[in-house]
């Protein structure tokens, strides 16, 4: 099978582990989706690594591709698609006098045009982290509109794969609430996978298992490790700084001592605890986990509890440094 390449911290790798999300990939080629298909998870568990690994494999399966990312770095990076859509993008560009600042709109209508100037296509639509740039409050729109391209094309596919990641955690609630889409989480690298991801990273660095136990396995955190030079406390300020921890921390105080160091703190005196979990949520500091059956899940799901990582039955934080910054406004 052919492996993505993947650009992570300044240098392009192979992708790595996610055998089972593979085989997942693989069965979704072999017969489409019906409805749009959510991916969830922490913010950098490997979601986009997982779109390019998809388009590998969905491109060998004989499908056209369209893969967008709003909040990606360089314009040439927000859109990629397979070359046979090149008039469909072509005609798309017409339509939008700024198309890259409607992103979205553009890679929907991509689609629409392929569907009625090729015969018959198995088409794929991978978007990326789509919510966090059009808006929480516009996230049900945009669903309905990719499941209309499944239910009511305008013209005849074979077959239409539509997958949308997002770590956007307020999203998940307002989506799920519809019939319009299948929401599946994936959490942090297993650690085999972590190590040869690992292994990759140049120079200097501190052990394999201080890596692990600091990132709990998530290649963002890891690669923002190496950039600051494997100092934790530059990552730690940076999520304390971003993401209104002092605000939580210095309202919920008493009840997030408890939580840092056990997360189902927060399922054992709910609903007092319902507001801290919206403010977790939207935060990105902490993930909803529940249920382990691996149906539900991308890939495999984490442990049913691991302390030292900070995963809980119920919920889990997103990382071990997220918790390490939340421990550190408390203080």
């Amino acid at each position: 099978m052919k492996r993505a390449r993947i650009k992570f911290a300044g240098r392009e790798v192979e992708f790595v582990d996610r055998d089972v999300a593979v085989g997942q990939l693989g069965e979704l080629a072999e017969r489409g989706t019906w409805v749009v298909h959510i991916i969830y998870g922490p913010e950098g568990c490997g979601k986009t690594a997982l779109l390019m690994q998809a388009r590998a494999i969905l491109e060998d399966r004989g499908y056209h591709v369209v893969y967008v990312n709003p909040l990606a770095r360089e314009v040439g990076e927000m859109l990629q698609y397979s070359s046979p859509l090149k008039r469909a993008v072509k005609e798309a560009f017409k339509l939008f006098p700024e198309p890259y600042s409607r992103i979205v709109d553009v890679a929907i209508n991509i689609v629409g045009e392929a569907m009625r100037r090729l015969r018959r296509p198995r088409l794929a639509v991978l978007m990326d982290d789509i919510f966090q740039a059009i808006g929480t409050d516009r996230a049900e729109q945009y669903v309905k509109a990719l499941l209309n391209l499944i239910e009511w094309p305008p013209a005849d596919y074979d077959k239409i794969i539509v997958l949308v990641a997002s770590s956007e955690g307020v999203t998940r609630e307002r989506v799920g609430r519809h019939r319009w889409a299948t929401i599946r989480i994936m959490w942090n690298m297993a650690r085999d996978g972590f190590q040869q991801l690992y292994e990759q990273l140049p120079g200097p660095k501190p052990p394999p298992e201080e890596a692990w136990r600091l990132t709990g396995g998530n290649p963002e955190m890891l690669e923002g490790l190496f950039r600051a030079e494997w100092n934790m406390d530059v990552v730690v300020d940076g999520i304390v700084g971003e993401r209104g921890v002092a605000a939580l921390a210095k309202r919920w105080s008493n009840v997030l001592w408890r939580v840092v160091e056990d997360p189902d703190h927060l399922w054992d005196w709910y609903p007092d605890t319902e507001p801290l979990i919206r403010g977790l949520v939207q935060a990105n500091l902490i993930v909803e986990v529940w249920d382990r059956k691996p149906h539900l899940w991308v890939d495999v799901p984490p442990p049913e509890r691991d302390v030292e990582l900070g995963i809980g039955r119920y919920y889990a934080w997103q990382t071990p440094l997220h918790r390490e910054a939340v421990r550190r406004a408390l203080r």
